[in-house]
Formats: structure tokens, C-alpha cells, sequence
């Protein structure tokens, strides 16, 4: 496993090097929340100053990776160094009317989209995070499995969308104070279920997700979420 790992580790912007040897400008997409019960998901898009990557310490390199593997400290010491690392970012979102409607993952795919217009910058290559490239996107683009490890630039578009994701969600916690949104953010724990038992669902739930289907039909107010 050990010997696994590292080989892993050497491919760490590997990838994204070959494409800046062909002389591409590259961004990289990646989305958070997908899974959560409540709020919208969001999607993060960065550029990276390539020549200012260079100059870092081996050591805050490799704090740039997916936002899941660190903790909230952590992210918020790196949000600084990625803001003077990145020549653009935009972080969008899709809300839980759009998830209920279109789905899910269609829901996430918009959100991209969105944070990749909102750039407004020439990219002659989209890295994206997972298995699957964005539909309706007309550039090149290139879905990278483990992106989140393996590319810089799809590691700091989830660093940053995951940062934008909990402030939004953290401020929602003082609409809605009894779920306990400025912990979980709106994931699946054990406190959270039980919140929706004793409370209900409110503006923010994904009705379309289980188990909040099962309280869908006590809650009708979509137009307020």
C-alpha cells in the first residue's frame, strides 16, 4: 500500500506539466456538496500563476490537494496562498430546486458550467475532477480520475468552492437554526438526521434525496428555497 501511495504522490502534476509543455493554458474544475441532504452544490474553477507554483516550499505544495483531506484550519491558512496563486477563480452553484429538478448530477455539471463562465478567461484545456467530461461544454477537456490528488489546479478549485460552500452553509445556520447547519454543513450525520426527525425539513433540503423524500409531503414552500 505504502509503495502504492508514493507512486501516486509522483504522479502529482505530472499531467498538468505535459500540458504546459505543449504551451496550453490550463483550469481545473472540481464540485463540492454533491452528496449533502441540504444546500446547493457547488462547483469551484481555478487558473494557477504557474511561475509563482514553482517558487513554493515542497511542503505548502503538498497541502494543496483535495479539500475532503483537510481539515477546516488547514483550508483556511491555504485560502490566502491560493488567492495570490490563482491568476482567475470563480466558485458557482446549483440549488436544491435545480438538484431536485434536473438531478443531481446534472445539477453539479450546471454549477460547473457556471463557475467556468464566470472566469470569462481563454482555456485551451479543462482538467475536471472524476470520471465523466462536462456535457454542453464546446472546449478540450479532460476528466481525471483521483484529480483532486493529482492535479494542482482541480485541488485548489475544491479547496475554494469547499470554503465558499461552508460559509454560505454556516451563515444559513442562523436562518435555520435547528439543524445544526454550521457544523455539518449540511451532510448526512447522525445529528442532522435526527434534527429532520424532530424538526421536519426546511427550505434548504434536497427533497429528491433520501431519506428527505419521505418528508417531502409535509413540506410544500419550494418557492421560498
Amino acid at each position: 500500500m505504502a509503495a502504492s501511495t508514493g507512486a501516486l504522490t509522483r504522479e502529482r502534476g505530472r499531467l498538468e506539466r505535459s500540458f504546459l509543455r505543449a504551451g496550453l493554458s490550463l483550469a481545473g474544475v472540481d464540485e463540492v456538496g454533491r452528496g449533502c441532504l441540504a444546500g446547493p452544490v457547488h462547483a469551484g474553477c481555478a487558473m494557477l500563476d504557474w511561475v509563482k507554483f514553482r517558487r513554493l516550499p515542497s511542503k505548502k505544495r503538498l497541502l494543496i490537494r483535495d479539500s475532503k483531506q483537510l481539515t477546516a484550519k488547514q483550508r483556511g491558512e491555504l485560502i490566502p496562498l491560493l488567492l495570490d496563486l490563482c491568476t482567475v477563480w470563480q466558485v458557482a452553484s446549483a440549488t436544491a430546486v435545480e438538484i431536485d429538478d434536473l438531478g443531481i448530477v446534472a445539477a453539479t455539471f450546471l454549477a460547473m458550467r457556471r463557475a467556468i463562465a464566470a472566469c470569462n478567461r481563454p482555456i485551451d484545456m479543462l482538467l475536471i475532477d472524476g470520471k465523466w467530461p462536462i456535457p454542453h461544454y464546446a472546449g478540450q477537456q479532460q476528466a481525471v480520475i483521483k484529480g483532486d490528488f493529482l492535479c494542482y489546479s482541480i485541488a485548489a478549485a475544491s479547496i475554494l468552492a469547499k470554503e465558499v460552500r461552508d460559509s454560505f452553509m454556516q451563515e444559513q445556520a442562523g436562518l435555520f437554526p435547528a439543524y445544526g447547519f454550521e457544523s455539518h454543513v449540511g451532510y448526512g450525520t447522525k445529528r442532522h438526521l435526527a434534527m429532520i426527525e424532530r424538526n421536519g425539513i426546511c427550505p434548504l433540503h434536497r427533497i429528491s434525496f433520501v431519506p428527505i423524500k419521505s418528508y417531502a409531503c409535509t413540506y410544500t414552500p419550494t418557492s421560498l428555497r
